[in-house]
């Protein structure tokens, strides 16, 4: 039966200057147990207590919302006087030391909550909560505090959590993380160690007939690094028609996005204000009224999520996401009683009169929640390449300028003044980036006012009802290094519904480039594989670091011992140039077999994204030195990756064996067995019209199809054209 040992500390005083992130590490709770324990003496029960402990996985924890406070300078005597020669007569030549101390302020009635779940003997954990009792700090050593251990079940924990007034850390693993340090197997070594150092710092050695003084600092303790992740509570209400039968949806207007979280919220902070008796604590959180930038961590975000994630589906608002951070000072379920059952008036197009009519809509929580995934808001759903839906907001230096009709004849826009006007773009969407709290390499942005949806709207149509000039307003596609999960806003209208991203799924293991200009008219597709496969192994390599970490045989195709790599499958990436569409394409094994990739396939992933983030250039030689672009890949409508029933070679095939006498039969045999090592469905046919080379499939197959020999350099590439699908 699984048990919980609970730990509360409470600090004397309503500040913390420990450094590091909040809240206190369990790692700062573990060495303050120790040096309880320590008080008295520390005999063996305590000891196999303590290593009992630090074997237990990470604890959850709670902690109340926190700020920083004012910097306090601290000057402390400098203990450099050797650099003095000793003479206590210069002491005044030397600098005084200042230490610089910012505490975190919180609110000291509110308890910490350190929670480890175990299972078996509970003796250890009563040891544990005995040493608790003896706490006396946490932090500096100003720091006053206590605590008290505990024995519980999980059900009592829940209803401590679920009433808990500040933010719930749980281990997770990674994403957009808090990572705080937690004890370890040999923690509690590491410190004695440690703390028997410190007593022998200084020794004397002799040097002829002069004594010198050495100091060595003491080895670091042991810790582990464990990711916490404290989500915002999403609440997802649907906007329904309550008055007509079944309640259908009532679309909300794309470019009206902005009003509909000002009535929203105009409404919730009425009602919420009701409830906290006119707290300004509503209108922090709802409007943020006189915000710093500290503020906006405890902001309820509202935004609008527009229909999306089918070709045919209308951009119309019909659900609306709620988001109550952690830190957040009005409890979630306050917060969706808010929200839940709000009415508005929507506007709705006459279709036979043309006129404008009011239709009275209500805010109801939603059943299903399977939009959110189209905006990337699930773990396991993360993309590197997003584009926005409603434009987002960027400051007047990222403006445009718009020539007016009158003046288009006399004053025209020319290409170096728009270049510059989408530089500072860009330059203002890293801005955003930063301010939203992502740290992820970001590969290419392009911005432009068109949207990227065929039923989207133009950024200028979102200004009106706004305080934000439509010149501010720009349609933002971002591709990042690594995958990023949602919901991802951005921009100074992130908290008016403005700057709203989608992701783009892309094929896994597959990276394209554009080739812009710099291609010689008689380029040798294999000698300009060649190039790309030496330019990203030295990318990975750079990547990498030193030449001690050796490139696997995921990027070179070779061994450890330089031969040539036969595993009986494909363990290595393929270059290929797809010179028909003027691209360089580099595919990972588990795309050509048609499989999912490996734990360590994906760690080469991750550092082949990473090394191939800046490639903006390839030197290949006599095919030309080739500028390039990242582009992404359409899956619906690239040649090579779209599903179809025939395809056709576009570059040789090369048999994987010699021919036999038999000939033709021997080809067919050979592509059948390269198809069966793909895991793609036996196919109809396999044909040979002259040089060109057929397979046809009862059903239709996504690619892409790379068969042959010389798969990893471009050979044997097929490609499905709509024409072979009309003719199916």
């Amino acid at each position: 039966m699984t048990r919980i040992l609970l730990i509360s500390v409470r600090f004397h005083d309503d500040r913390y200057h420990g450094t590091g992130d909040w809240p206190p590490s369990p790692a700062r709770l573990f060495q303050a147990l120790v040096a309880a324990a320590a008080l008295p003496g520390l005999d063996a029960p305590k000891c196999d207590a303590l290593r009992w402990l630090e074997k237990l996985s990470a604890p959850t924890i709670a902690a109340p919302a926190a700020h920083s406070g004012q910097n306090v300078n601290l000057y402390v005597p400098n203990n450099d006087l050797d650099a003095k020669g000793g003479d206590i007569r210069r002491v005044a030549e030397i600098r005084s030391a200042t230490k610089r101390i910012r505490p975190r302020l919180f609110d000291a009635a509110v308890p910490l909550l350190y929670i480890w779940r175990f299972d078996g003997n509970e003796s250890q954990a009563k040891c544990i909560c005995d040493i608790a009792s003896g706490l006396y700090q946490l932090g500096r050593g100003v720091d006053m505090a206590w605590a008290v251990g505990e024995l519980v079940n999980e059900a009592k924990v829940e209803e401590q959590l679920n009433d808990y007034p500040g933010a719930i850390y749980r281990p997770s693993q990674g994403g957009k993380s808090l990572r705080l340090d937690c004890p370890a197997t040999g923690s509690l070594d590491s410190l004695e160690t440690r703390h028997k150092a410190n007593a022998t710092r200084f020794h004397h050695v002799k040097d002829g007939r002069k004594v010198r003084t050495e100091f060595a600092n003491a080895p670091k303790p042991h810790f582990r690094a464990v990711a916490y992740n404290s989500p915002a509570t999403c609440l997802l209400f649907e906007l329904r028609r309550t008055t007509a039968p079944g309640a259908p949806f009532m679309p909300w207007p794309l470019k009206s996005a902005a009003a509909l979280v000002q009535r929203l919220r105009d409404g919730a902070q009425e009602r919420l204000k009701t409830h906290f008796n006119g707290n300004d604590v509503v209108d922090n959180v709802l409007i943020g009224r006189n915000a710093t930038e500290a503020d906006k961590a405890l902001r309820i975000r509202i935004t609008p999520l527009p229909s999306i994630g089918h070709v045919h589906a209308d951009r119309g608002i019909r659900r609306v996401l709620v988001e109550v951070p952690p830190d957040c000072p009005i409890r979630a379920d306050d917060v969706a009683w808010g929200f839940s059952g709000l009415e508005i008036t929507a506007p709705i197009l006459d279709v036979e009169t043309g006129e404008i009519l009011s239709s009275p809509v209500e805010l109801v929580p939603a059943d299903d929640n399977s939009m959110l995934a189209h905006y990337g808001v699930a773990e396991e759903r993360p993309a590197h390449l997003w584009r926005s839906v409603t434009p987002q907001a960027l400051p007047e230096n990222a403006k445009w300028r718009r020539i007016e009709p009158a003046n288009r004849r006399g004053e025209a826009k020319g290409g170096q003044e728009r270049a510059d006007e989408q530089q500072h773009a860009c330059h203002a969407v890293m801005q955003a980036l930063r301010h939203a709290g992502l740290r992820e390499k970001v590969v290419s942005i392009r911005v432009q006012r068109e949207p990227f949806d065929a039923k989207g709207e133009r950024a200028e149509t979102f200004a009106t009802a706004t305080r934000f000039s439509k010149h501010h307003l720009w349609h933002v596609e971002i591709q990042f290094a690594e995958a990023v999960s949602g919901p991802l806003l951005l921009g100074n209208g992130r908290y008016c519904g403005l700057g709203l991203m989608a992701p783009v799924q892309q094929v896994e293991g597959v990276l394209a480039f554009s080739i812009l200009d710099g291609l010689t008219s008689d380029v040798e597709p294999l000698q300009l594989a060649r190039a790309l496969r030496r330019a990203v192994m030295s990318r990975v390599q750079n990547e990498l670091g030193t030449r001690e970490n050796e490139l696997s045989v995921f990027f070179t195709g070779h061994e450890a011992d330089g031969s040539t790599a036969r595993r009986g499958g494909h363990a290595h990436l393929a270059f290929v140039p797809d010179l028909a569409r003027q691209r360089l394409l580099v595919i990972a094994p588990h795309v050509i077999e048609h499989r999912e990739p490996f734990k360590g396939e994906r760690d080469h992933l991750k550092t082949l994204a990473l090394a191939l983030a800046g490639l903006r250039e390839l030197r290949a030689g006599r095919a030309g030195r080739l500028r390039l672009v990242r582009v992404e890949i359409n899956l619906g409508a690239d040649p090579l990756f779209a599903a179809s029933e025939v395809w056709t070679a576009t570059t040789p095939y090369t048999p994987t064996r010699h021919a036999k006498r038999n000939g033709r039969d021997s080809l067919y045999q050979d592509v059948l067995r390269e198809v069966q090592r793909r895991q793609l469905p036996v196919p109809l046919a396999i044909e040979k019209k002259g040089a060109d080379l057929f397979l046809r499939f009862m059903v239709a197959v996504p690619g892409p199809v790379l068969l042959g020999k010389t798969v990893h350099f471009g050979g044997g590439l097929f490609t499905c054209s709509m024409e072979d699908r009309e003719h199916v």
